[in-house]
């Protein structure tokens, strides 16, 4: 059957679920089950985050994996924890050494815009930080999942089915890995067809049996080099295991009467909290909710966050990032005078092609986290690990070779990063996680989120 987004014959539902010892939310109902089952043997919610996010991996491979980065924000007891696990460029990359090859701006796809992968690390620090059970507890659904194959669904299918279509085009040997990995004789899984990911298992039990610096520091990091090194990629062993996660103070901005909190630079969260500092003053219930003007006001706010976005976020281990200058109140106030009855005319942006994961979990002792991991654009860079299940993520992308620019692309710097997750509080205490999945579409979406939420008091 041809699947695409306009011919789509698999009904969809959402519907509120309400419970009181433990939740998960994921994009995945297996997934989903996989954090449940976690928290019903006595784990807390960032065991089960960790669960339904390794358990993504194997079953959403479309949009997030082992190769990839993630962020995720923990409110434990009464504080909100914000963790940046996104990687940095090699150290053998540089805009001169891009010049040299020939480009003006990043490639897309191969080993040139592979940083190193975050996310394992990230699982790890979060894990030993709060986790209750084992790790290989932890693991043990994915590792099933990835052993003895999971159906797979019908949207996950047809992007499934798009990276195999690519993949069959690509040439080099970076490429050669990406079909035995990923492919059934060639081709993709069709809807509801079990897929078995025995490089995956292999590598998830590696990491369930020594823990997470096996993937930094140990045999996976060792392949990895070897692959890259024979494949003509930058990535080293070094890189690997000089990455760290970042325990970071969430950034945040008050919104009638809330606080919407995200994770600071060098991700784009800051855009969502400008956008919403913008509309603070503005009474977007005297227009409906899908109204013109209100879409307008809230189209054009976030126009204006974007545009400084896109100017002054990157990596703030490597340049200033005016983060408080971003977000004062005065200077947002002058940004909503900026906003007329006539729109801001913008070239239009492209079309989301990537993959994303966002999830939620909480439990029965108050403990919520709202996590989010991504390979980029579907499988990534294309380029996969042979034997190990690992599709690196083409995150360095993000980057940019101008030279004024502070993204500019430089060894040892994180990129302009789209993965956002949110949260929201009010007067100090957890009101509760949440996030979209899509790219540059994630911090117009908070703002809806947000807007619709306690504007217009939709569940």
């Amino acid at each position: 059957m041809d699947l695409n987004l306009h011919h789509f014959p698999y009904p969809g539902r959402r519907v509120p679920v309400i419970a009181e010892r433990g939740i998960v939310a994921s994009s995945h109902p297996l997934a989903s089950q996989a954090g449940m089952q976690i928290l019903q043997s006595g784990g807390n919610a960032v065991d089960a985050a960790i669960a339904t996010a390794a358990a993504l991996t194997v079953l959403e491979p479309t949009s997030n994996g082992l190769g990839g980065d993630g962020f995720a924000l923990i409110w434990a007891g009464d504080t909100l924890y914000g963790i940046n696990g996104s990687g940095a460029a090699p150290a053998g990359l540089s805009a001169e050494v891009l010049a040299a090859a020939g480009y003006q701006e990043m490639p897309m796809y191969g080993w040139w815009p592979v940083t190193v992968p975050g996310v394992v690390r990230l699982w790890g620090d979060m894990h030993a930080r709060f986790g209750r059970l084992p790790l290989a507890q932890v693991l043990a659904p994915a590792i099933s999942y990835a052993e003895d194959g999971a159906p797979v669904p019908p949207m996950v299918a047809y992007f499934w089915a798009r990276g195999v279509a690519a993949a069959h085009i690509r040439r080099g040997p970076e490429f050669e890995g990406f079909l035995p990995t990923f492919s059934i004789d060639g081709r993709a899984p069709r809807p509801g067809e079990r897929f078995v990911s025995p490089g995956h298992a292999r590598t998830l039990r590696l990491i369930a049996r020594h823990g997470t610096d096996v993937f930094y520091q140990g045999e996976i990091a060792e392949s990895i080099d070897r692959f890259a090194r024979a494949t003509g990629g930058l990535l080293r062993a070094t890189d690997l295991v000089s990455h760290r996660s970042e325990w970071v103070k969430p950034i945040s901005i008050h919104y009638r009467g809330y606080t919407v909190h995200e994770i600071p630079p060098n991700g784009q969260g800051i855009a969502a909290l400008m956008a919403l500092g913008i509309l603070d003053h503005v009474d977007l219930n005297r227009w409906p909710r899908e109204s013109a003007a209100s879409f307008h006001w809230q189209i054009e706010a976030m126009k204006l966050a974007f545009a400084d976005a896109f100017a002054y976020v990157a990596d703030p281990a490597k340049v200033a990032i005016p983060v408080n200058e971003m977000l004062n109140r005065e200077r947002l106030a002058a940004r909503r005078q900026l906003i007329g009855e006539r729109a801001q005319s913008y070239g239009p942006a492209a079309l989301p092609q990537g993959g994303t994961v966002y999830f939620a979990t909480a439990d029965r002792d108050g403990m919520m986290v709202s996590m989010i991991q991504s390979t980029y654009m579907g499988f990534g860079s294309g380029v996969v690990v042979p034997e190990y299940g690992i599709a690196l993520h083409n995150r360095g992308y993000g980057f940019v070779l101008d030279p004024d620019h502070p993204n500019r692309v430089a060894p040892g710097k994180r990129p302009f990063h789209t993965i956002i997750p949110g949260f929201l509080s009010k007067n100090g205490l957890p009101i509760g996680p949440f996030g979209v999945m899509g790219a540059h579409m994630q911090p117009q979406g908070h703002v809806q989120v947000i807007v619709n939420t306690l504007d217009y008091g939709l569940h």
